[in-house]
């Protein structure tokens, strides 16, 4: 019985770890961006579609009502949105700058 209870608390732990590890990977991304405005490494099609599986992580928690899958997808998914939008915005930025810029003329 003893190790079925420390089983659990391990196994609680090992989820904490995993959840906190992969939602903080996205911090770095973020920072890189804001600071350097540099998005071309970005692919929005993985970003669009990890969002959208992370959209149902949170759901499912919410459904299931498990507390620590609920935090860690919400957390992450405010994190790819901010990836996904700030990608989506630079692009967008620069495609109209290259429009509105005079092209020069060739003699």
């Amino acid at each position: 019985m003893n190790d079925m209870i420390a089983l659990s608390d391990i196994s609680h732990w090992i989820g904490i770890a995993a959840a906190c590890c992969t939602t903080l990977s996205f911090v770095p991304q973020v920072i890189q961006i804001l600071k350097n405005r540099d998005t071309s490494g970005i692919s929005v099609a993985m970003y669009t579609i990890f969002t959208t599986g992370v959209f149902f992580w949170v759901v499912y928690g919410f459904i299931i009502r498990d507390m620590p899958v609920l935090l860690a997808n919400s957390v992450t998914l405010i994190l790819t949105l901010s990836v996904l939008m700030l990608t989506i915005t630079q692009r967008l930025r620069t495609r109209n700058a290259r429009k509105t810029t005079p092209r020069q003329q060739t003699d």
